[in-house]
């Protein structure tokens, strides 16, 4: 398997794209947001660079859950798991690509992460402790993959969960396989990429992402759910709500973009501090040379 990973608006899904094209390959997607459907503007989707010289390029786990729905890291390594099978069956090439580090990292260390079922004892027995023992307890039962458990009482509660399972279940669930893959990272430099985040949030603002969120609203999302989708709903929902002005909200959302690229960054970083190698796509190449340096080292 290929894997190319980079922060947002590195120019992943146009490169993936072109490399399945001239590989014969299918694209599995690595990103939290995309796998909503109805959420394409906001989730930088880019649905029509998924055809190449007139031909569609076959991608799963996009638009595959409705929005409202939590999915999750566990439920990500089944599903990739059944489209890669799928790709594999079909003899074509697999190519990972995203941007949510947790989900590639899960795949290429295979994380053993158990299915939880409802447990109300459970729930409100952590529901009464605080959010500093629920840390200690968290601590106690497991290395952290995702430090944003710690920074959300929903999500430290159910990373809590996790941890209970992973230390009852043995063999409850497939084992994940030793997949081989290569793993390619496009990061521009930094000023690039800065002028990249902004420029696409000005086009995105201009094309409709603000009817998107006044969409979704509409069917009845609310609005402290539909900021749990990300910055892009968070921001345009309070300036919907009236809480920030148009230009507060703009910059407040590109600032978050370019923070969230850093964090993207420093995770990617970490990966290869524990031993997943990358090889990093040297910067000031254009989209031939960047699959030709794919291609010499695969």
């Amino acid at each position: 398997m290929i894997v190319l990973l980079g922060p947002t608006a590195s120019g992943k899904t146009k490169l993936a794209a072109q490399l399945a094209y001239e590989l014969n390959g299918e694209i599995i997607s690595a990103d939290s947001r995309q796998v909503y459907r109805g959420m394409d503007i906001g989730t930088g989707k880019d649905l029509e660079e998924y055809t190449v010289n007139g031909k569609s390029i076959p991608y799963h786990l996009i638009d595959i859950v409705d929005p409202g729905y939590e999915y999750n890291v566990y439920e990500f390594q089944q599903d990739f798991l059944k489209a890669y099978e799928g790709v594999i069956e079909r003899a074509k090439t697999p190519l990972l690509c995203g941007g949510t580090g947790l989900y590639i990292e899960s795949v290429l260390k295979g994380y053993h992460l158990p299915k939880l079922g409802p447990n109300p004892e459970l729930e409100s027995l952590l529901a009464s402790k605080t959010n500093e023992e629920l840390m200690d307890l968290l601590n106690t039962l497991r290395e952290q993959h995702n430090t944003t458990d710690l920074l959300d009482r929903k999500r430290l509660i159910k990373a809590i969960r996790i941890g209970m399972e992973e230390s009852r279940q043995t063999d409850h669930h497939r084992e994940f396989p030793d997949i081989k893959a290569t793993v390619f990272g496009i990061a521009p430099p930094r000023e690039i990429l800065r002028e990249r985040i902004t420029l696409r949030l000005h086009h995105r603002l201009e094309h409709g992402m603000l009817e998107e969120v006044n969409r979704l609203l509409a069917s009845g999302i609310s609005p402290e759910t539909l900021k749990f989708y990300g910055l892009e709903y968070k921001y345009i929902t309070l300036y919907l709500q009236q809480e920030l002005t148009y230009e507060e909200m703009v910059r407040q959302l590109n600032q978050g973009i370019h923070q969230f690229a850093k964090r993207q960054m420093t995770w990617f970083r970490r990966m290869e501090r524990s031993g997943v190698r990358i090889s990093w796509i040297q910067t000031g190449y254009d989209l031939p040379e960047q699959i030709m340096f794919i291609k010499t080292r695969i």
